[in-house]
C-alpha cells in the first residue's frame, strides 16, 4: 500500500542528485532538465552561490515567523522593490497562496476605499492561478473543480485578447482584472502586447485594480525580469512564486504603495512565509538574476533554441503546428494525431525531461542558467 494520498500521476522515475541543468536518476541515467521542475529550479541543481547560502543560513537560524523582525526578509524585499514596479511585498510559500493573496489585496483595496460592493474580479479562459477552492474558481476549469461541489463566486471569465469582451464583464462590482501575461498551463499562449496595455487603461479608467499572475512567468523566465516588461505596462497587484527562490518554496505578493496600505496587522498572514532559508534562497537567486549580462545571456540562448524549434518546426509541419512563448517559456504545439504525453514519454526515454500543457502542447522550461 502505497502511504502517499495519489494526487499525482507519478512518471515512473525517482533522482538522487542534479548537476546544473541536468538531472541524474536512482539507476544512474543523466537527463537534461527540460521541466526544471515546473519553471521553478531557475538556477538549476546545485548551483554554488545558492548551497553556499543556505548551508550558511541553516547553521545560524532556520525559523522564527513573523510575530519577530525578519533581517533577511526585509533586506529582500528592498532589493526586489528597487528592481521593479513595486512599493512593498508580502512573503508566502507558494504561487496559490500568492494568488489567494493577491485577490484579498484587491478586495481589501476597494473595501478600505468605500467600495465593498466592489469584490469580483474578471479573469481569462485557459487560464491557471492555482489549485485552493478560490483559485479553481478564479480559472474555472471544469476538470479541476470535478468533485469539489460548485466553483467560488467572485469571478467573470472571458476569452483572452477580447477587449469588447472584458469592458462588458466590468461592473459596478469589479475589483480587478486578473491575468497571466503569458498563459503557462492553458498552452503557453501569449496575450497580446495591445491588449495588456489596454487593460492598465481599462482599469486606471474603470477604477479596478489591474493584477498580474507571473507566478511562472517570472523572475527571468521570459528574458525579462518580469514578463509584463516587454508590454512596457506595470500591475497593481502581482503574484510571484516558483522561480523566485529556485527551488526553495516561496511565494510573494507585490503592490503598489497605494494599494498595499490597505493591508494592515491582522489582515493576512503566513505562518512561514519570508522565513530565514527562504528569503536566503531568495537573495541568492537575485544575485545571479541581477548579475551584469545575465538576462541578455537567457535571450541569446531562448532566440537559438526557438531558433532551432522553428526550424524543426519548418522540416516536420505534419507533426508540429507551431512553436510558441517568450525566452525559457517555449511550447510545442503538436498537431493531430500527435499527442503532447506520447511525446513527453519519447523525450524522457531519450534523455530529455519537458512538460504537457493545454491544447496539445509540449513545454520547455529548462533552468536559465542553460547552455
Amino acid at each position: 500500500m502505497n502511504s502517499i494520498m495519489q494526487t499525482y500521476g507519478r512518471l515512473p522515475i525517482a533522482f538522487e542528485r542534479g548537476e546544473g541543468s541536468y538531472l541524474y536518476s536512482t539507476e544512474g541515467k543523466r537527463y537534461l532538465d527540460g521541466a526544471g521542475g515546473i519553471a521553478v529550479v531557475s538556477m538549476g541543481h546545485s548551483h554554488p552561490k545558492l548551497v553556499a547560502a543556505l548551508e550558511a543560513q541553516v547553521q545560524r537560524l532556520w525559523h522564527v515567523s513573523n510575530l519577530y523582525e525578519i533581517p533577511e526578509q526585509s533586506n529582500y524585499a528592498e532589493r526586489l522593490v528597487n528592481a521593479c514596479f513595486a512599493d512593498s511585498i508580502f512573503f508566502c510559500n507558494s504561487g496559490a497562496e500568492a494568488m489567494e493573496g493577491a485577490i484579498k489585496v484587491a478586495r481589501k483595496y476597494q473595501a478600505v476605499n468605500g467600495k465593498v460592493e466592489r469584490y469580483r474580479a474578471v479573469t481569462l479562459e485557459g487560464s491557471f492561478h492555482g489549485r485552493t477552492l478560490a483559485t479553481l474558481g478564479a480559472a474555472n476549469n471544469p476538470k479541476h473543480l470535478e468533485g469539489f461541489g460548485p466553483p467560488v463566486q467572485g469571478f467573470d471569465i472571458v476569452p483572452p485578447n477580447d477587449l469588447d469582451v472584458m469592458l462588458a464583464a466590468i461592473t459596478e462590482e469589479t475589483a480587478a482584472i486578473i491575468v497571466e501575461p503569458l498563459q503557462g498551463e492553458g498552452g503557453i499562449r501569449p496575450l497580446d502586447i495591445n491588449y495588456l496595455q489596454t487593460l492598465r487603461s481599462v482599469a486606471d479608467k474603470k477604477d479596478v485594480l489591474l493584477v498580474f499572475d507571473e507566478v511562472q512567468t517570472g523572475f527571468g523566465r521570459t528574458g525579462k525580469l518580469f514578463a509584463h516588461e516587454w508590454a512596457g505596462v506595470t500591475p497593481d497587484i502581482m503574484a510571484c512564486a516558483k522561480g523566485i527562490a529556485s527551488g526553495f518554496p516561496c511565494g510573494a505578493v507585490l503592490a503598489k504603495s497605494h494599494v498595499s496600505d490597505a493591508m494592515s496587522p491582522g489582515t493576512h498572514g503566513s505562518t512561514f512565509g519570508g522565513n530565514p532559508l527562504a528569503m536566503a534562497a531568495a537573495n541568492a537567486t537575485l544575485d545571479i538574476l541581477l548579475e551584469e549580462g545575465f538576462l541578455n545571456e537567457v535571450n541569446r540562448i531562448s532566440s537559438l533554441l526557438k531558433s532551432r524549434l522553428d526550424d524543426l518546426a519548418g522540416r516536420h509541419p505534419e507533426v508540429i503546428k507551431e512553436v510558441r512563448g517568450s525566452g525559457l517559456m517555449l511550447g510545442i504545439v503538436l498537431s493531430e494525431p500527435y499527442i503532447n504525453t506520447v511525446f513527453c514519454d519519447y523525450a524522457r526515454e531519450s534523455g530529455l525531461l519537458t512538460v504537457v500543457a493545454g491544447e496539445n502542447v509540449l513545454r520547455l522550461l529548462p533552468p536559465l542558467i542553460i547552455k
